[in-house]
């Protein structure tokens, strides 16, 4: 498969991009929150429940914690000559000064809120008990998919409680494994972590990409496969970039940002500047980064970004251009076979290169699959939301066919070539994954693959090769990787490898997935898991996950965290697969973005009223969570409905929605969410915004004593995705709107934030932070919900 790279906002994947993704949902064997290069999925019983009857919201009062202890809270100054005038509406902003990290009284309102937080943490009980737990759960070897470059097999491997995943060579499958990098080596804390990696056609070389303290920006570098040396190659300033080696092994292509200007001192990951004039470069092997070929750039248009991949027989540059996180692109091809002097021609007049625009417009995404010299076979959305697969001539551009139409109700999630004339395609079905082995040349199916009700987070092919690989994972496999032989007449379907979990039994659990209607009568699926046959009584802590944004599927996966919560907590795990998302294709997105995005809460909201109406649990028990998109729908879903929820957890969210274009790569999000310097927009906006809609909730209901539900927003200094200053700037707001500006307040609930120094957005998090994190969010959970310990 050819991969392209694009800025989304994802972890973990082998397609880097400044998309707002899934994090924080928990301790994952693997992510998975997913681009249409790559997803996950699940498995176990699932049955359809009867619908709940509507339910009426007299009966919920403000959700009054098991914290018994009134908090002091830091004051935080409040600059209310700050005001903003969009388009003839003022809004003040008096926090606007913590949006500089750098300058001293942010730093003391971080360190006032830490110690505050501490303060809280030290009173959850439970918060040891669980750390003990999800160590000791953690604490088995996993293993990622293997891919195979020349004749050389590499694969990823973690014993246990390793910081970071080590990258294993071996010469044949067969053959003895020998560590080719360890990013455990290269810091004492763990903070370093591999970010993308490309090793050449030969097998000889291996460019990899290191990130500290989980920062988007990337230092790539260069070793000898088979001694492991060292080259001299360093590059700096990358940022959403991919790495393609062309096949004579002489370099490779990547995209970077240009350096900072001189005398500028940054700390890369806690600046908040745009990032803007993306531009693609080839580097020559052994060369100085200052000699590296310019092959690309757009200056008219500076929010462009770029991606360079080269085509499995070695022959096209492919040119990806993208200017949001839309699941569109522009699409250009180089014949470096045709160049005169190759790319070396190119190092006198360091590029542009001539590429050839084959699609010229953003109108649908286009993800080359394979190609015969000048017939390329795509799969894209052009005029099918749910996706399709696609071929055209490079000689006859404007005549293009159906290889796999667009299905009626499956979204067509991936496609990998394999087998010189066969593809293997995933598709998403309800939230489950289904493989299929098909003809490449006619699109015809061939084959069924068995797997089980689950989530496909990888599939390593090449078109040379007859064997595949497959990881499978679900809620309750901890994951499966599969060997596939497609060269035999029905495929060769075995285990591989299987992960497995100490202590660990499956029998002991069940998944039910339900669909759930939302306020306009849209069926909102919903998984549920948990132990078997329990009481739905209502008695039972639940916590409810949801991202709902960026076409991006949450499908199921193995969460440790998640299994000590069922098992101590008596606990409930819930994914609400809501509008925004990728899980029925580009028109599920749509109804979920820009004017639609009030669905995204309605459906998370009928999400946890069903829960409630069905006895699984009831309010004062239940808790939200989300990431990133999904931390902004927690963000909104407190402020419209603080009555309904017990505890929420809001990771690393988009709080500011008047202001996040402004910051690092948020220009690329006004696709989903649209842009407040446009009128129409703004008002979109203002609407559901965090900051902008903290009320009093019991001057609103007098008659009723509500409050908000005790609230954990959750950042790091080195999240240059959605910077700090958004989770900031809300906890300062509700403290103050809720708490400190009043004498007596009604709001005793908790309202803190966890603060973590050296992390990023969730990619490259070291396991010790990650388990600690989980403790803390999830002890403090835990003592809101007023939910004891079962041994």
């Amino acid at each position: 498969m050819i991969v392209h790279t694009s800025h989304g906002l994802l972890i973990n994947l082998p397609r880097i991009t400044g998309r707002l993704g899934n994090v924080g949902s928990n301790l994952f064997v693997r992510v998975s929150a997913v681009s249409k290069s790559c997803r996950c999925h699940s498995h176990s019983p699932f049955s359809n429940r009867r619908r709940p009857s509507s339910l009426s919201t007299a009966r919920f009062m403000g959700s009054l914690s098991a914290f018994k202890e009134l908090l002091d809270y830091p004051i935080a100054r409040r600059d209310d000559s700050v005001v903003d005038n969009y388009h003839g509406v003022k809004i003040p902003d008096p926090y606007r000064w913590l949006e500089d990290p750098d300058a001293a009284e942010v730093k003391e309102f971080v360190e006032k809120q830490v110690k505050l937080t501490e303060s809280v943490l030290e009173k959850c009980e439970v918060k040891d008990k669980l750390r003990d737990e999800i160590t000791k759960l953690f604490d088995h070897p996993r293993y990622d998919v293997p891919f195979k470059r020349g004749s050389k097999y590499f694969y990823f491997h973690n014993t246990g409680l390793q910081a970071q995943n080590v990258l294993y060579v071996q010469d044949s499958l067969e053959g003895e494994a020998e560590v080719l990098l360890d990013p455990n080596s290269l810091s004492e804390d763990g903070t370093v972590s591999l970010s993308t990696l490309s090793v050449s056609e030969d097998a000889k070389y291996l460019a990899y990409g290191l990130s500290s303290s989980g920062s988007d920006w990337v230092t790539i570098k260069v070793m000898r496969v088979e001694d492991k040396s060292a080259e001299p190659d360093t590059l700096s300033w990358v940022k959403f970039s991919g790495i393609s080696w062309t096949h004579d092994s002489k370099g490779f292509f990547y995209s970077r940002y240009p350096a900072p200007k001189e005398g500028e001192n940054v700390d890369a990951g806690t600046e908040t500047d745009s990032n803007l004039d993306h531009e693609l470069y080839y580097h020559f092997l052994g060369m100085d980064q200052s000699e590296d070929i310019l092959c690309w750039r757009d200056p008219e248009n500076p929010k462009h970004s770029f991606g360079g991949s080269v085509t499995d027989d070695g022959k096209y540059l492919l040119l990806d251009i993208t200017e949001s996180c839309d699941p569109v692109n522009k699409l250009y091809y180089c014949d470096m076979s045709s160049l005169p002097e190759g790319l070396e021609g190119f190092r006198k007049k360091n590029g542009p290169l001539p590429f050839v625009k084959l699609i010229d417009s953003f109108d649908a995404q286009y993800q080359a699959i394979a190609n015969d010299d000048t017939v390329f076979t795509f799969l894209t959305n052009k005029d099918a939301p749910k996706y399709k697969l696609v071929r055209v001539d490079l000689k006859e551009p404007s005549s293009w066919i159906d290889v796999i139409p667009e299905a009626e109700n499956d979204v067509l999630e991936s496609a990998y070539a394999v087998n010189v004339n066969k593809i293997i395609i995933s598709y998403l079905s309800d939230v489950k994954y289904v493989l299929q082995i098909r003809d490449l040349e006619t699109g015809s199916l061939l084959h069924q693959l068995p797997i089980d009700i689950g989530s496909v987070y990888g599939i390593s092919a090449r078109r040379e090769d007859s064997v595949a690989f497959i990881g499978f994972t679900s809620f309750l496999t901890p994951g499966i990787v599969y060997q596939c032989n497609i060269g035999t007449e029905v495929p060769d379907m075995k285990i591989f490898r299987e992960i497995s979990v100490p202590g660990f039994n499956r029998s002991d659990y069940e998944v039910t997935q339900v669909f759930v209607p939302s306020k306009d009568g849209t069926k909102v699926p919903m998984f549920i898991v948990g132990r078997k046959n329990v009481n739905l009584d209502g008695s039972h802590p639940c916590l409810l996950y949801g991202y709902g944004g960026f076409n991006i599927s949450l499908t199921p996966t193995f969460s440790v965290s998640h299994i000590v919560l069922i098992r101590h907590l008596g606990a409930f795990f819930c994914i609400a697969n809501i509008r925004g998302g990728g899980e029925y294709g580009e028109e599920w997105h749509k109804a979920g973005a820009l004017s639609k995005k009030q669905n995204c809460f309605d459906d998370f909201i009928s999400a946890a009223e069903y829960l409630i109406s069905a006895g699984y649990t009831q309010y004062r028990k239940l808790s939200i969570e989300g990431g990133s998109n999904g931390g902004l729908l927690i963000g909104a879903c407190i402020n419209q409905r603080p009555d309904l929820f017990g505890c929420a957890l809001a990771h690393v969210g988009v709080m500011d929605m008047l202001r996040f274009h402004k910051f690092t790569i948020g220009h690329a999000w006004t696709s989903d969410y649209g842009c407040s310097d446009k009128e129409e927009e703004f008002h979109w906006l203002i609407k559901y915004s965090p900051l902008h809609n903290v009320r009093r909730p019991w001057e609103e209901h007098p008659d009723q004593p509500l409050q908000y539900p005790p609230t954990m927003l959750l950042t790091a200094d080195h999240d240059d995705r959605v910077v700090p200053l958004h989770s900031l700037k809300l906890l300062a707001t509700m403290q103050y709107v809720l708490c400190t500006s009043l004498d007596n307040s009604p709001q005793t609930n908790p309202i803190i934030g966890r603060i973590e120094c050296k992390a990023g957005h969730g990619a490259g998090r070291p396991t010790q932070k990650m388990i600690d994190e989980a403790a803390d969010r999830y002890g403090f959970m835990a003592k809101m919900l007023d939910a004891s310990w079962i041994e």
